[in-house]
């Protein structure tokens, strides 16, 4: 990675994160709402670049920038290609959720690593959905908050859904699809530099970091969710050390390397118990270092890591802050009052249930926080067809992650998908309002 350039644009990169994350920001704000969106802005960003960029962005680059690395192209195209077997490829793509857990902004890295590395339209736009959206400790938590029937309804309608959107995708788009076909075909197949168990290892490990560094609490102090919850951290080490090994066994990493920054997040972890992501954020940092200072694989690693953050950290930036003007956050106020939202969503009308979809699609949504706040507005009067409206659409878009997606496929690709969202959302808040009675 350059010095210059690069090294310029990293530390701009990270001294915007230092100044978001530690600007001082006032709880009382103006009573104009240009005022008041212009904090809710400004707080929303902050709360995301603490809880999110840390623990689920970076090791989402990561991992995209493995995937870009480490996995061949052939087998892509084998699992995920425009010619693969459909039921491999959607089935794979579309049960990915139950894996990741991740939210609609952490999902974006790994689907951009996909579909750059040749997979097709249609099995990437099911993981893009379906990687927020079918995630089972939120279909859990939603059957547990708000209703058995709910979460059968939001576990059926997001696997169904993302398989349904991929194949609507492929067809819209099988042109170009089959354009793509014929021209990876013509590339020649990369070298495959170790086997299909060693790379399976290698990302298992970094996924178990990602799923646990970022599993939430249940709500409930009791359970087996609560269980995995309290051992989080213990798990996350786990992985973290297995990463540790396989690079230097399998990828030339020099042992001591590795040591210093396993010795260095173990420090932080005492110093700093209350803090664990400081100590997380040394490891990235150590982790880094260690891969700038080899050749070869662990040097483009970070290169592609890096270029997937400098692509798509600004435009999320940019997303998060005028989600918040707009919409603010749970229970403070923006330039739409929630009032407004409350009101339009209730009964099981058509407006209803497409107002739901709609707001859903440019809200930013946190892994399960969608459940509490769901909650309040069925208490406000909202209507059981809008909610799941509102459950099937919202975790898999936000306004960051359209800007991300059109930065990866382009702008009519984007406008597809999120229509496809929003009216497969309102269709089934229609049916099951009606079911539901």
């Amino acid at each position: 990675m350059k010095l210059g350039s690069e090294g310029r644009a990293g530390l701009l990169i990270v001294g915007v994160f230092l100044l978001v994350v530690y600007m001082p920001l006032p709880e009382a704000r103006e009573i104009s709402y240009l005022m008041n969106a212009f904090w809710e802005s400004l707080h929303l960003v902050q709360w995301y670049a603490r809880e999110h960029v840390v623990l689920c962005l970076v090791p989402a680059f990561f991992i995209a920038g493995a995937i870009a690395v480490f996995i061949s192209q052939g087998a892509v195209l084998k699992y995920l290609g425009v010619g693969a077997n459909k039921f491999l490829a959607y089935g794979v793509a579309s049960m990915s959720g139950g894996i990741l857990a991740v939210c609609s902004c952490t999902v974006l890295p790994l689907f951009a690593g996909i579909y750059k590395m040749g997979a097709g339209l249609g099995p990437a736009a099911t993981f893009l959905y379906a990687g927020p959206a079918v995630n089972v400790l939120a279909i859990v938590l939603t059957a547990q908050v708000l209703g058995f029937e709910m979460g059968v309804a939001r576990a059926v309608g997001a696997v169904v859904f993302s398989v349904v959107i991929g194949l609507v995708m492929h067809f819209v788009f099988r042109k170009e699809e089959l354009e793509k076909a014929k021209t990876l075909a013509q590339m020649p197949e990369t070298a495959v530099t170790r086997p299909l168990w060693q790379n399976a290892l290698y990302f298992g490990s970094l996924i178990v970091v990602l799923v646990f560094a970022n599993w939430g609490s249940p709500g409930e102090a009791s359970g087996l969710w609560y269980a995995v919850f309290s051992a989080k951290w213990i798990v996350t080490g786990l992985a973290a050390i297995a990463l540790g090994v396989m690079l230097v066994v399998w990828l030339g990493v020099v042992w001591w390397h590795i040591t210093v920054v396993a010795m260095s997040v173990v420090l932080f972890a005492v110093v700093l118990p209350d803090m664990p992501t400081a100590a997380f954020a040394v490891g990235i940092f150590g982790l880094s270092v260690v891969a700038s200072l080899r050749e070869g694989e662990m040097k483009n690693w970070l290169g592609s890591s890096w270029g997937y953050a400098k692509q798509m950290l600004p435009l999320l930036l940019f997303g998060v802050l005028l989600a918040g003007a707009l919409l603010g956050r749970p229970g403070h106020e923006g330039l739409v009052p929630s009032a407004w939202v409350a009101a339009a969503v209730g009964g099981n009308s058509i407006q209803a249930n497409f107002f739901a979809s709609f707001a859903g699609a440019f809200m930013y949504f946190a892994t399960l926080t969608e459940v509490p706040i769901l909650q309040g507005l069925l208490g406000a009067g909202m209507g059981k067809g809008p909610a799941l409206a509102l459950l099937l659409a919202g975790p898999a878009l936000s306004l960051p992650n359209m800007l991300v997606i059109r930065s990866v496929m382009g702008t009519k690709k984007t406008v597809v998908f999120v229509s496809l969202t929003v009216l497969m959302a309102t269709i089934s808040g229609i049916l099951f309002g009606m079911l539901s009675g």
